[in-house]
């Protein structure tokens, strides 16, 4: 991952924006009231929480005080204490948020949905859990049962990002598809979890098909070939969930506060972008009648 190439983005970015928020009306402040400042900016707290998680480090702790404090010192002149970065991660959040948008991957006319717990705590422990009550929930996966949220997300087949929200465990996952899906077209794949005439037939009115698989007791439909190909390949989603939980450190049961929960998640997103090379399908034709070139 190359850090400079990202604090220069960002950098640009927290510019851009800062021109943009400075035009907007702002509240009037008090007299004599004093603005908290650091002086460390906060591209800089953006680039070193997203490299962290591009980093492949299991603590941010240890990743800011072995690597950050002693290596990259000529790099970030003003850094400032491990405790004091901890504090200022929570004023990039709405900023890492805007960032996130300018990182949406292409709409191309394939897209694939699904969901993936985020365990806040181990499930015995749920009961004593206090940083994120009443904002968690239990939900059940293939793997068991989970407390904490469910991340929802929408890929195109280049593996990129289109779409992502975070709700409690035990949301349908159904229920966010159509704010999701705003902006989208032609088809879009998920798993049983998704079927639902209802959903079906108000994506459709929008220009987008939502494809799953049937279930045993459902009656037999004819699906094109190409359909069933594209849903066999849906494992593509579940890829990316695994190296956002296990190479970008979105899933752990450390937090003590809710704000750098979801900067840590959103830097998550981020630095997954910045992959050198994405977990993708190879759909060019290659002289396959099944796959006719009025797909690509």
């Amino acid at each position: 991952m190359d850090v400079t190439a990202i604090f220069c983005e960002v950098d640009d970015f927290c510019q851009q924006f800062a021109q943009v928020w400075s035009q907007q009306p702002q509240l009037p402040s008090m007299p004599g009231e004093k603005r908290c400042g650091s002086r460390l900016h906060l591209s800089e707290v953006m680039t070193i929480v997203i490299a962290f998680h591009g980093s492949g480090a299991r603590t941010f702790k240890d990743f800011y005080t072995l690597t950050v404090l002693p290596h990259w010192r000529n790099a970030f002149p003003n850094l400032v204490s491990y405790t004091r970065f901890v504090e200022l991660m929570p004023w990039g959040l709405m900023l890492l948020c805007c960032f996130a948008v300018t990182r949406r991957g292409k709409v191309t006319g394939l897209a694939f949905i699904d969901s993936t717990p985020l365990e806040v705590c181990l499930p015995a422990r749920a009961h004593a859990h206090k940083v994120f009550k009443d904002l968690v929930g239990w939900g059940k996966s293939s793997t068991g049962w989970k407390f904490g949220f469910k991340l929802h997300l929408i890929i195109n087949e280049r593996g990129e990002l289109l779409a992502f929200k975070l709700t409690p465990a035990n949301t349908d996952d159904r229920q966010p598809v159509p704010e999701m899906t705003q902006d989208l077209f032609g088809q879009l794949f998920g798993d049983r979890g998704y079927i639902s005439q209802q959903l079906f037939e108000q994506l459709y009115d929008r220009g987008l098909q939502l494809v799953t698989k049937r279930k045993k007791n459902m009656k037999q439909k004819l699906v094109k070939l190409i359909d069933k190909i594209l849903l066999r390949k849906r494992a593509l989603i579940e890829t990316v969930n695994d190296q956002l939980k296990n190479q970008c450190q979105i899933e752990h049961s450390r937090h003590r506060s809710i704000w750098n929960f979801l900067v840590n998640l959103v830097a998550g997103l981020i630095a997954y972008t910045y992959q050198p090379k994405l977990p993708s399908l190879d759909l060019k034709s290659k002289g396959l009648p099944a796959l006719p070139e009025a797909i690509f």
